[in-house]
């Protein structure tokens, strides 16, 4: 097999996503002695459009796509039989460089919960400040000014995420502040910032930001197109990687097993995905999920692959008025609109091709009149995680301006903007588990959680109300993509279609009956996605 000829590194990476670009572009730029060698999957990243163009995220999500990995969930009783499609990076730089590129900080009480001595977000927010350069607002005493990640508000602001503000701080009834990323402030509308160079217009991801940055140094290498299989160890001492040439990126390289050796560190930093699966592999994880695929036990660690977790997410479709601005146009591939954008980018790196549509947001906290709508399944939740942590919210709002989905590329040339809500804290867990399939090829045993504990979907029904009357409010509002929306029944004061205009923004709300409550929970049950925020599934202790 042919493959780069050094065979031994100090320290080995595999899996060459985020983690591992952060933690082995800040090692090698600590000691340029260290050998260092990251391996991945995917390929490289460095300087191609399709990654440093913030607004060709949703190309990313397409099936002929190869920087993501699309894994395919059990089907589930709670997502009524569906299997569920949970994507992650796949290229050097992992997520961060294909996803949406929205800065969102977690809230202090996030890290002080876990009541360990030096993990308190004290201890931390001079970590996160030392990361960034925060080009929004100057000044901050929880944010950096010198550090090697760009946030910024983005390449063009969005009048229709303006709209959205203006329209759910009046008829939502809640206050303005330009940061709910302070660790702190929460239950406001605001902007959200971006990860982009402000400067230069490009997309601020951990491949650019901390490795190919360091091209001089030749002791920083990472071999793309290498799928790890194992975790090599002498007793119980990790001393090397197995891998091979990846079936996707090299599908025409020979698939014979190479290994590479470490002889102070192997980190094993691929994903809540390729992590589980990589330590099961070499042994590592519940005796029972070892001995069915054939595997001999090195190490009993059952809490590999468990207490999977991401966050639940929904988008909804709605229909804007022609004379907006949207990234519609972009995202359709006109070339007029795509030209014109480009040479402004080219020109003064502004315009939507810094942009990702998402301009604002609301972290959002249930008052007292919400909490009774949503009903008595919430209620002991919100008593025990949410109700004296108010830094804590429960779920995100916001606006994007234009259509991404399953429809993508069929619906009629016109603006649309959607609804996006997602709980940040929901209970359910899944697993993530290598199996045999009944050809006896390795497969992934794979469950999302989604909807299990009954709490979960609460909030999400409620979201969609309270975000259908702020969108019906805004100037831009010309009605509802009827075939996206949960269906109604016939003569429902909920029914969705076009309209000419807004409502008035004091107009009364919709009411809903129990047959208009049970086709949103179903519409949540069928539609619901994952965030690609998956966390939880390599638990090492």
């Amino acid at each position: 097999m042919s493959h780069p000829s050094l065979t031994e590194f100090d320290i080995i990476f595999a899996g060459g996503g985020s983690t591992a670009c952060a933690l082995a572009g800040r090692l090698a730029a600590c000691d340029s002695s260290l050998k260092i060698l990251i391996l991945e999957a995917g390929e490289h990243t460095l300087d191609k459009p399709a990654h440093v163009q913030l607004y060709q995220y949703p190309f990313h999500t397409v099936p002929t796509s190869t920087t993501h990995t699309s894994h395919f969930g059990n089907p589930s009783p709670r997502l009524n039989g569906r299997a569920l499609v949970v994507s992650c990076g796949r290229s050097v730089g992992g997520g961060s460089t294909i996803n949406f590129g929205a800065y969102t900080r977690a809230p202090a009480s996030d890290y002080d919960d876990w009541a360990v001595d030096g993990w308190e977000s004290k201890n931390l927010i001079p970590l996160m400040k030392k990361l960034e350069t925060y080009d929004v607002q100057p000044g901050r005493p929880t944010h950096g000014y010198t550090g090697p990640v760009k946030v910024s508000p983005g390449g063009h602001k969005l009048d229709i995420c303006e709209e959205f503000v203006r329209v759910g701080m009046t008829y939502h009834k809640r206050p303005y502040s330009d940061d709910t990323d302070d660790l702190e402030t929460c239950n406001t509308y605001s902007p959200w910032a971006k990860y982009l160079d402000g400067t230069t217009g490009r997309r601020s991801d951990a491949a650019h930001c901390y490795v190919y940055n360091q091209a001089q140094n030749p002791n920083l290498q990472v071999w793309v197109g290498k799928r790890v299989t194992r975790v090599i160890f002498k007793d119980k001492r990790a001393v090397g990687i197995e891998f091979t040439n990846d079936p996707v990126s090299c599908p025409d390289a020979d698939q014979s097993l190479t290994t590479v050796k470490a002889s102070k560190l192997v980190v094993v930093s691929a994903g809540a995905f390729g992590s589980p699966a990589i330590l099961e592999r070499s042994g590592i994880g519940a005796e029972a999920v070892l001995k069915r695929c054939g595997i001999k036990p090195l190490v009993s660690l059952p809490g590999v692959g468990e207490n999977y977790m991401d966050h639940d997410v929904v988008l909804v479709p709605y229909l804007a008025a022609d004379e907006v601005v949207t990234m519609d146009p972009l995202w359709r591939g006109e070339e007029s609109a795509t030209k014109d954008a480009l040479a402004q980018w080219t020109s003064n790196s502004k315009s939507l091709i810094a942009s990702n549509g998402i301009d604002a947001k609301i972290k959002w906290r249930p008052d007292g009149d919400e909490l009774k709508a949503m009903g008595s399944a919430f209620q002991p939740r919100w008593n025990e995680f949410f109700q004296d942590r108010p830094d804590k919210c429960v779920a995100i709002f916001s606006l994007v301006a234009g259509y991404i989905g399953p429809l993508f590329g069929t619906l009629p040339p016109r603006n649309y903007m959607m609804a996006a809500y997602f709980t940040l804290y929901p209970v359910s867990a899944g697993s993530v588990h290598i199996t045999m399939d009944e050809n006896g090829k390795e497969a992934l045993d794979f469950t999302t959680g989604f909807f299990d504990d009954p709490s979960d979907i609460v909030p999400l029904n409620f979201a969609y109300k309270k975000t259908r009357e702020i969108y019906r409010r805004m100037p831009s509002y010309r009605g509802e993509l009827a075939g996206a929306h949960p269906k109604f029944p016939e003569g429902s004061a909920a029914a969705c279609g076009e309209a000419s205009g807004p409502v008035d923004l004091h107009a009364p709300d919709i009411i809903y009956t129990a047959e208009d409550d049970a086709a949103i929970e179903k519409y949540h049950r069928d539609c619901v996605q994952s965030t690609w925020h998956s966390v939880r599934a390599a638990k090492m202790a």
